[in-house]
């Protein structure tokens, strides 16, 4: 049987699609995924499927495990509460997937000495230097999702 690799498409912002597109991007089957975290039984694929359809949602130690077997940032994978601030800095990158022709510009972000504030419009302007760089293809599409998916937000304030 001869696999063929297709481009992974973001079919939503939840937590499943943004795994199973990681997942896809990696090349791996949800039974490589499940066999690596250790389930076992005919059924492997079901628990990523669950996952994946947002049937069921990893916990914190599934999911930072899950992260490690699919080489990507913990933070573009879990599950977002918007607790914390820098949620959305993660949920603009995946945007950018879903809405890749749309650019995100937020003009009125004042300066402000608040490193929430600070961090969006530091992802935002990293994005669009990225995205410059693929549609000049000075990067590749692979290279840019690898920038996407292990970007790390810093509060350098």
């Amino acid at each position: 049987m001869r696999m063929y690799y297709t481009k992974p498409e973001l079919k939503d912002l939840s937590q499943g699609a943004r795994i199973a597109f990681v997942r896809q991007f990696r090349k791996m089957t949800q039974d490589d995924v499940a066999f690596r975290l250790g389930v076992e039984g005919v059924n492997r694929r079901r628990i990523m499927t669950r996952y994946e359809k947002g049937q069921r949602n990893p916990n914190e130690d599934r999911t930072l495990e899950i992260s490690q077997i699919l080489n990507v940032n913990y933070n573009a994978i879990k599950r977002y509460d918007f607790k914390e601030p820098v949620d959305i800095c993660y949920i603009l990158l995946w945007l950018d997937e879903l809405m890749p022709k749309y650019k995100m510009d937020i003009p009125n972000l004042f300066d402000t000495d608040n490193n929430n504030v600070d961090a969006i419009k530091k992802v935002l302007s990293e994005l669009e230097i990225m995205r410059n760089k693929r549609s000049s293809k000075e990067i590749s599409y692979e290279d840019y999702i690898e920038w996407k998916i292990g970007y790390e937000v810093r509060n350098d304030g």
